[in-house]
């Protein structure tokens, strides 16, 4: 389905990024991938080891990221975002002024970047996707969480506004909103293995039960494939039924 496709992801050891990239790559997708983790070069090799051809960039601003993989493949096809930040509880009279900015950079402002470099790109070859891996929070927000929850809605509202301005260039753009997904990002081990707080998080939810990560990773590989053609501007919950 994505075989010869040209792939960056980002955070890839975070989120969606493992079981995405492990998807795209055994569909044929030729994947770069990014983290502030592949610093080292263990932590690369790592990954590479666990994704197999899958290339692990040392790189970390989004416009030498960009153009390494242009330089190298030529263009890039499908630009997805995997931003991953912890969701931080507080109450708004406690939020932090500094904590919402930092949010803001990292769910936002970091995803901006990376599309306005990608799309140059995609325009020149008239075609390209670009992928937000974003959130269902924003569909009905939830107390306490006011600086991520808001983040995430920013980056819906960005990939919706961005589909309409892009479409013209062939350049799909969607956002992928998942909740109530198993990973370590927002469910540690130890939620998942107490009783009660699994039964607390997924009474909120119609199909009783976390999403598999590889479930959310499918999802991912249709989202770049050229079946979802004349899919633009869309927020796509993946959430059992919550959103």
């Amino acid at each position: 389905m994505l075989k010869n496709k040209v792939i960056l992801i980002t955070d890839a050891t975070h989120f969606l990024g493992i079981p995405g990239s492990k998807a795209m790559a055994t569909e044929g997708a030729k994947i770069y991938a990014q983290d502030a983790a592949f610093s080292d070069a263990d932590s690369r090799a790592a990954f590479e080891t666990e994704v197999p051809g899958a290339t692990a960039l040392s790189l970390q601003e989004p416009e030498a990221i960009v153009e390494k993989v242009i330089t190298a493949e030529g263009r890039l096809d499908v630009m997805i975002n995997n931003d991953a930040f912890p969701a931080l509880k507080a109450a708004i009279d406690d939020a932090s002024i500094d904590d919402f900015r930092e949010t803001i950079e990292a769910l936002m402002v970091r995803g901006f970047r990376y599309a306005k470099v990608a799309s140059k790109h995609m325009k020149a070859a008239s075609q390209g996707k670009i992928i937000f891996v974003s959130s269902a929070a924003p569909k009905h927000g939830i107390p306490n969480y006011s600086m991520y929850v808001a983040a995430r809605g920013g980056t819906n509202a960005l990939a919706q506004t961005l589909a309409k301005e892009l479409g013209r260039h062939n350049i799909q753009v969607n956002a992928l909103a998942p909740n109530f997904v198993e990973s370590p990002t927002y469910f540690p081990k130890e939620i998942i293995e107490n009783e009660a707080a699994y039964k607390k998080i997924t009474a909120q939810i119609p199909l009783g039960r976390l999403g598999k990560r590889e479930e959310a990773g499918d999802y991912l590989v249709f989202l770049a494939s050229d079946k979802s053609n004349f899919i633009t501007g869309q927020v796509l919950y993946f959430a059992g039924g919550w959103a």
